[in-house]
């Protein structure tokens, strides 16, 4: 019976993504508009890490975790857009085992990686309103590598629990995946296996993650808004709060979408809904960010301003 179980598990080679859509007209219409987002995902978030590395008024520790949040998006977005963009000009679009096992353990792995720079940014938030005489101590280059270590640990660890899981089903066909890239939901719904431990490790992993995050990136605005609260000057309140409303924004903007996927009950919406939402988290997201980060933040923008002087000045 085992070698029969093992037989089955090797004969499943590769998966074949169902995508979006199987209406034409609207395939053409999503290429044009995804590739259109993809491109400029990828050229804001490089200008972004650009723009930090050569600025020196942005060596900061804020936008020091600001370019690693860039660098996730951009790997999020690549490792799912392509393919994704693939499967609207073909008929049969097919990712192998392994290459299936990569496309969803990188995806998480650059996804905990962002829940945990989020957080680190509210910490860097907190310290820089609440107690400004000593954040150059509090948030030193040691503590930043530090922050950024167990941000790497931390998407290591809740990644290797999907791999591992996605490693312990057993596929015996169908091999079709109902979404647009190797998700970890719908790969359960194939798989032939008794599915309870599987399904439970990451979603504990991913859910005590989630819960950390939350709680750091909550208690820090609490105190945040305590401490603007008591400033006397508008002024002070005003300049306190702009420079945490990119933060702010993008929080809200990536555990939305992300609760919504993984916390909230399967049966409360469909799966339709579900790669909605996905290409919201997968695709929008990664554009969006360093959009808000130009758009609403003044040292970004006097960065930028600053350093296109320079080029024109300097021909």
């Amino acid at each position: 019976m085992e070698s029969l179980m093992h037989e089955n598990h090797t004969t499943v080679t590769e998966f074949m993504l169902l995508g979006l859509t199987h209406d034409p007209v609207l395939r053409v219409f999503l290429f044009i508009i995804i590739l259109c987002i993809y491109l400029v995902t990828i050229s804001g978030n490089l200008c972004t890490i650009l723009l930090i590395r050569v600025s020196t008024q942005l060596h900061h520790p804020m936008y020091f975790f600001l370019s690693h949040l860039a660098f996730a998006d951009m790997v999020i977005s690549s490792s799912v857009t392509p393919n994704m963009l693939v499967n609207f000009v073909v008929e049969r679009n097919t990712i192998s085992y392994l290459g299936c096992a990569i496309q969803l353990g990188t995806v998480i792995f650059f996804g905990t990686v962002e829940c945990f720079l989020l957080a680190s940014m509210a910490y860097d938030r907190f310290v820089a309103i609440c107690d400004p005489l000593l954040y150059s101590t509090k948030m030193s280059t040691r503590v930043c590598v530090q922050l950024l270590v167990v941000t790497y640990l931390g998407g290591f660890l809740n990644s290797s629990s999907f791999t591992f899981s996605f490693f312990s089903l057993l596929f015996c066909g169908p091999n079709g995946v109902n979404h647009f890239f190797c998700d970890f939901a719908p790969l359960v719904e194939l798989s032939c296996s008794d599915v309870s431990v599987p399904a439970v490790v990451p979603s504990f992993t991913a859910g005590s993650i989630l819960m950390f995050t939350v709680i750091v990136i909550a208690v820090s605005y609490i105190y945040i808004l305590i401490t603007i609260l008591k400033m006397r000057s508008t002024e002070g309140r005003h300049k306190a709060f702009s420079t945490c409303t990119s933060h702010l924004t993008a929080v809200a903007l990536f555990y939305g979408t992300v609760m919504f996927i993984y916390m909230l009950p399967k049966s409360s919406y469909s799966t339709d809904q579900n790669k909605v939402i996905s290409v919201f988290y997968v695709v929008v997201i990664p554009m969006l960010n360093p959009l808000i980060y130009s758009i609403r933040n003044n040292e970004i923008k006097g960065a930028l301003k600053r350093e296109f002087s320079r080029k024109i000045f300097s021909q």
